[in-house]
């Protein structure tokens, strides 16, 4: 478009007739009107296309949203379309499998339910047994425990027996009856010790009040802290049980 106008002013100023410095004048003044009305073109035609551009760009971001908005609604339609499909399948399984129950002979129904019964009845009565088992040995241990406690004063007493006889005697009588005394209170304490009885071996031991019972409190340098310096009366444990707690005397 600038060149048109060019062109044109030089053949304007070739036609008047001008000098050269006329022409020169009137070149430069058509060339200047030129540019400016070339300027004045192209800001117009810049402001026209201005709001259609804009225009554009508008329509081309929604139509950007509209395609994001589709894609969504699209993604969203297919995890329903896969859902609906496997719920279908599932009915269908569960459908096919009553048919197929159904289907079954009665008999094989009934062999069938009669076997789980017994299955259940046999499981429940191997718990019972063992819960039975279990109860029986606790009320034999409890019944022993008692009757063992029972026995143990006689226990005592025998040793009572035994340290009073006289050691050295030339009576004859008198110390044969005290071996035999002995002897009745060594096959008792086998008897008690295959039945599950063990005495307590205390002294010299730390006191612990879940064995011992303190009677008694001196003071020995000797021993340590808290430590059993002799033993009153002895203890007995039946298996894991506490049969008699120890009667002790603590040092310090």
């Amino acid at each position: 478009m600038k060149e048109f106008y060019e062109n044109e002013a030089d053949n304007v100023i070739r036609n008047s007739g001008y000098g050269d410095a006329d022409q020169t004048e009137a070149a430069e003044n058509a060339a200047e009107e030129t540019g400016a009305e070339a300027a004045e073109q192209a800001e117009a035609a810049r402001e026209g296309t201005e709001p259609e551009y804009a225009e554009a760009e508008a329509e081309s971001a929604g139509q950007a949203e509209d395609a994001g908005g589709y894609e969504w609604k699209a993604g969203e339609e297919a995890a329903a379309a896969k859902a609906a499909v496997a719920a279908e399948e599932l009915m269908k399984e569960e459908a096919a499998a009553e048919e197929e129950t159904s289907k079954k002979d009665p008999k094989d129904r009934e062999i069938a339910d009669l076997k789980d019964r017994l299955t259940r009845n046999l499981a429940e009565f191997d718990n019972y047994r063992k819960r039975t088992d279990k109860e029986k040995a606790a009320m034999f241990d409890l019944g022993a425990k008692h009757i063992l406690e029972k026995l143990l004063p006689v226990v005592d007493n025998f040793e009572r027996a035994i340290q009073a006889a006289p050691a050295d005697t030339e009576n004859t009588a008198l110390k044969g009856y005290a071996e035999g005394m002995e002897m009745i209170y060594r096959q008792l304490l086998k008897e008690l010790e295959e039945a599950g009885v063990k005495a307590m071996d205390c002294k010299g031991q730390p006191f612990d009040p879940n064995l011992h019972n303190a009677v008694m409190h001196i003071e020995d340098e000797s021993l340590g802290e808290n430590v059993i310096a002799m033993e009153l009366q002895k203890g007995y444990m039946y298996k894991e049980q506490v049969l008699r707690h120890a009667m002790v005397q603590v040092a310090n």
